[in-house]
């Protein structure tokens, strides 16, 4: 790899690079971590536990299933829309195993959403909890006018639990128990029959897989326009798994961690690291299904003895604020590892300072698998960057002109390493585009600080424009959110006779008393007169976002 300047701020045993064919797929790491921890409790939901040999058992029940019964060969796409529930690790390394291309789809997709990503990508197969059916029934006499439809394999909260159902009784289970809408699905099969009927064909070999194979067709987030299937390869993820590996083998033992799960594993976050990461390292995975259930997940946080969580900013927000947190026990937890969206400063201090606990934020994006940078674990992390790049990673940042930027000077992020995406599903024109000259264009502004630690100004496309000079989003908005009455704040763009661009903030408030005038004046000390708000909003309810919490200044514009 070309100079890399930034390894030399590597904590001690993490390597420069690392080998991206290890293992020829995430089937043949799958089965390994099964052999060696086939007795640990691999993934819990609900009080329910599936050890490591009771998964690879599951999975291969349902990848013969896939391949005798659905008729399913290698290369065919499965859309999994499902939250965080034990079906969604036997569906997906079943998926796997048979040599399925994974497409997941957040279960809270509105019927037209669902209807592009599975045109899209040309599904063969969905698995979907019956909760989100009846918006499945709503697009499926639409795919049938275009050519043959999915077949689909619908399931229930109790498929997999041992013996007769029982009275699930616990805040989480009653927000999915509630009364399924009523749904009719021609040929559609219970998950669990489709598991009796794999189990009846005795072994079935695995697909003959090789690391150019692609194992996902992930989603783009979409908040800068429609989503585009990045197709990522088992090559892509398991380079992605060993260089986290890397970097974050000094805190953990195998065997012996526990991750909580509170962001969705569709969600590629959630996928590489809670999901596959930790399976690699024989960990227990707690998968929490409705986290904004508060007080059920508060509940869980008081029970349940972890040693690593994954976060999104806005969620450690709202959680702090919840009646219970500050009697919670993090004395057992290792790190908590903030992504998918930028952490604000005051969200990391008042953790650390309410918690204890050690937190550290990375950066990614979809069609980097997703992690590029992520910062130390060894305590010599830098609050307010993402971090140093991860072994076998390159970076450079380039101006509008193309041409490298000096230290300390913003610029367009690119990216290269094992870990980027082969493409996009069926749109060659802006995969030339986005993968210009080998170089992944994340469309993200960064700089490096003089320690090689990079910080991520904004968006490129959510930059705002104030009379010739860059405003960017996220300084706005880490500064208002310092204001104690902010709930939570978004800063856009908005037309003007004079400036060409002046920003909005749109905020929810913590305290009724706040007003504009406060606000505005709190921002005038602290910020460039170009960059001060010219014009506020309160909302009465939460902003819109992502899936994972990620505020969509999008539909905000």
């Amino acid at each position: 790899m070309p100079s890399a300047p930034w390894t030399a701020h590597y904590p001690r045993g993490v390597p420069a690079e690392i080998d991206p064919d290890r293992y020829g797929s995430i089937v043949e790491l799958f089965h390994t971590s099964c052999e060696r921890f086939r007795d640990k409790p691999s993934f819990s939901n609900m009080d329910v536990v599936l050890s490591f040999g009771d998964l690879q058992r599951r999975s291969g029940e349902f990848a013969a299933f896939l391949r005798k019964d659905l008729g399913l060969a290698k290369g065919d796409r499965i859309a999994l829309q499902m939250p965080n529930v034990l079906q969604y690790p036997v569906a997906l390394f079943g998926a796997l195993r048979a040599g399925l291309v994974v497409v997941n789809v957040n279960p809270l997709y509105t019927a037209p959403e669902m209807e592009h990503q599975f045109r899209d990508s040309g599904i063969a197969a969905i698995v979907i909890l019956a909760n989100f059916a009846r918006k499945l029934q709503e697009v499926l006499p639409a795919l049938a006018k275009s050519g043959k439809p999915p077949r689909v394999i619908v399931t229930e909260l109790g498929d997999l639990f041992p013996g007769p159902k029982r009275v699930l009784v616990n805040a989480a289970v009653r927000y999915l128990k509630r009364m399924v809408p009523s749904f009719d699905i021609p040929g559609a099969i219970r998950m669990r029959d489709a598991l009796d009927q794999g189990q009846r064909h005795g072994p079935v070999p695995d697909a003959d897989l090789s690391g150019e194979d692609l194992a996902f067709l992930q989603y783009t987030g979409g908040t800068t326009g429609t989503p585009k299937g990045a197709m990522l390869t088992h090559r892509n993820i398991v380079s992605n798994m060993e260089q986290a590996s890397a970097w974050m083998s000094p805190l953990f033992v195998e065997g012996e961690e526990t991750v909580l799960t509170p962001l969705p594993l569709y969600h590629i976050f959630s996928l590489t690291v809670n999901c596959l990461l930790f399976l690699k390292w024989g960990a227990l995975n707690v998968l929490v299904t409705n986290p904004r259930d508060f007080p059920g997940f508060i509940k869980l946080l008081g029970r349940q003895r972890f040693t690593v969580m994954t976060v999104v900013s806005t969620l450690l927000n709202a959680l702090m604020s919840q009646p219970g947190f500050g009697r919670l026990d993090f004395g057992r937890v290792k790190l908590s590892v903030a992504g998918a969206m930028a952490l604000q400063r005051t969200v990391a201090e008042r953790w650390r300072s309410l918690t204890g606990n050690r937190l550290v934020e990375g950066y990614g994006l979809t069609e980097a698998s997703p992690v590029v940078c992520c910062n130390p674990v060894d305590g010599s992390d830098r609050l307010g960057t993402i971090g140093l790049p991860l072994p076998s990673t390159e970076v450079r940042l380039v101006g509008d002109d193309g041409n490298e930027v000096g230290p300390g000077q913003p610029g367009e992020l690119l990216v290269k390493g094992p870990q980027v995406m082969k493409g996009y599903w069926n749109r060659p024109g802006e995969t030339a585009e986005v993968l210009r000259g080998g170089w992944l264009r994340t469309g993200d502004i960064a700089q490096f600080d003089e320690a090689g630690f990079l910080r991520i100004v904004d968006r490129k496309k959510d930059l705002i424009l104030v009379s010739g000079f860059n405003v960017y989003p996220n300084e706005v908005e880490d500064v208002v959110s310092q204001h104690p009455d902010v709930a939570e704040v978004a800063a856009i763009g908005v037309p003007d006779d004079k400036s060409g661009e002046v920003v909005k903030i749109v905020v929810v408030k913590r305290a009724a008393g706040l007003t504009a005038d406060e606000l505005i004046e709190f921002c005038r000390s602290r910020l460039a007169a170009y960059k001060v708000p010219k014009y506020v909003e309160f909302s009465k309810t939460e902003l819109p976002k992502t899936n994972v919490g990620k505020i969509l200044r999008r539909a905000l514009r």
